[in-house]
């Protein structure tokens, strides 16, 4: 019989290792040498391919979902299949052979056989949907095998990481693209919309974060407590800035003619895990001696080169309903998604001065992808957008056009977390941003996403 790998103790100290290094990293480094001076090389198009050929590394609960959107996806097709607990990739070779496709190659040997998966020869595209340390060796490995690849959130974890990942993508030409799928919610993609067409006139301000009570999740040791609690304990910064920084990153044209100047960050105290701990599981349990590095509540203060604010809030270790807290405001007019949809545009609103329901916009202004694909993407998780963003990514590979995001969107969303430790260890420091894009986010650029393919 096959030995099985000791996967909690193998990602418990993974991650204690590298959060702890990437931690200590990027303290002691200095500013300024996180600015290259190597020129700018934009990544070519690829051109259009008859099928996208796909290898998965992480089939648990988000490598599952996008397979079965995969599966779904004309011309998406399923070459091999890696996790390193082998009923997962049986688990997942069931779905695409009950699909009425070929069984794909499986691979579970160990916690490095991603590798061989990237070495093969009759794959396009790797996607990662592994916990956060693996993402950069595996994207990098992909690339490198002349593979693009798509990585969930965060592309990376330190700002070496990022730069590494933008290196990478400039010299093998393969695209990195970071999966962030709340860039494809319905509402967001409605205020995208408003904002292109100028109806909230010139951007000001935006605010937006990841304010989700994840205390259950961290201490689940079958899920992703395995691994997620321990960045908890080893950093205390925005340790997950993407979902609310997508959205507000397209609204104000960031990397396509508008950029991060420089930020500055705060931290709470923290007590929400420690306090969940002892309340579930007896002061006197292993779980209640745990000490934790994040404060419960880290907000997080942007200032573009263009002169626009962005409040990011990452609030995970409390008890709340969930938000992504996103308002947009422009010179002629605000809108907030949360705790519902509302919106105000002087001028155009029924009352001068009062919200009204930003579905009385909907009809007018619904983004045409929506209009599109929300009949495909019914079913699909996190209300469809998991499959619009799945969708949206073959489909840009098959015609052969430029993906609705890049390497540089990756890690300027992924930068949040190293920079923001940072200052929070400095007392609120403010930092000045790297520029990944080495001056080319002056040339402005179409945003893909606004375009229908």
């Amino acid at each position: 019989m096959k030995k099985q790998v000791n996967r909690r103790d193998f990602i418990k100290a993974l991650a204690a290792a590298g959060a702890g290094l990437a931690l200590s990293k990027d303290l002691m480094a200095n500013i300024g040498h996180d600015q290259k001076s190597i020129p700018w090389q934009r990544i070519p198009t690829a051109g259009p391919m008859k099928s996208v050929r796909i290898g998965y590394v992480g089939v648990g609960g988000m490598g599952t979902a996008h397979l079965e959107n995969l599966l779904k996806i004309e011309g998406a097709e399923i070459v091999a299949v890696c996790d390193i607990i082998e009923g997962r990739v049986k688990r997942a070779q069931d779905m695409v052979t009950a699909a009425g496709f070929r069984t794909p190659e499986g691979y579970s040997k160990n916690e490095f056989d991603w590798q061989r998966l990237c070495r093969r020869d009759d794959i396009d595209l790797v996607y990662t949907a592994t916990p956060w340390q693996w993402h950069v060796p595996i994207c990098l490995e992909a690339m490198n095998d002349g593979k693009h690849v798509a990585t969930e959130v965060p592309a990376a974890l330190t700002l070496d990481e990022c730069w590494e990942l933008v290196e990478t993508s400039e010299k093998t030409g393969k695209y990195c693209i970071m999966m962030e799928n709340c860039n494809y919610d319905k509402v967001e993609m409605l205020i995208l919309n408003m904002v292109k067409k100028g109806l909230f006139g010139e951007m000001m301000h935006a605010e937006c974060g990841y304010l989700h009570d994840l205390r259950a999740v961290k201490h689940d040791m079958e899920g992703e407590g395995v691994w997620r609690r321990d960045f908890s304990m080893q950093r205390n910064g925005d340790l997950y800035p993407t979902h609310g920084l997508g959205p507000v990153m397209q609204c104000f044209d960031i990397n396509r003619g508008n950029y991060f100047d420089y930020l500055v960050s705060f931290a709470t105290k923290s007590r929400g895990l420690h306090e969940y701990a002892v309340n579930k599981f007896g002061p006197d349990s292993p779980q209640a001696h745990e000490k934790y590095t994040l404060g419960d509540v880290v907000t997080t203060v942007i200032r573009t080169m263009n002169g626009e604010t962005i409040v990011i809030t990452h609030d995970t270790s409390l008890p709340r309903p969930y938000s992504r807290n996103i308002m947009i405001q422009g010179t002629r007019g605000s809108v907030r998604k949360y705790p519902e949809p509302k919106i105000y545009i002087e001028g155009i609103s029924k009352t001068d001065d009062k919200w009204e329901p930003l579905n009385d916009y909907l009809k007018k202004y619904q983004h045409p992808i929506w209009t599109e694909l929300e009949s495909a993407s019914k079913g699909a998780g996190h209300g469809g957008m998991d499959f619009i963003e799945d969708y949206r990514l073959v489909n840009a590979l098959l015609k052969g056009v430029e993906p609705d995001m890049d390497v540089y969107d990756a890690v300027v969303m992924s930068a949040i977390t190293a920079l923001s430790e940072r200052s929070i260890a400095r007392e609120g420091k403010p930092l000045p941003f790297p520029d990944f894009t080495r001056g080319m986010w002056k040339k402005p650029r179409v945003l893909p996403v606004m375009q229908m393919v």
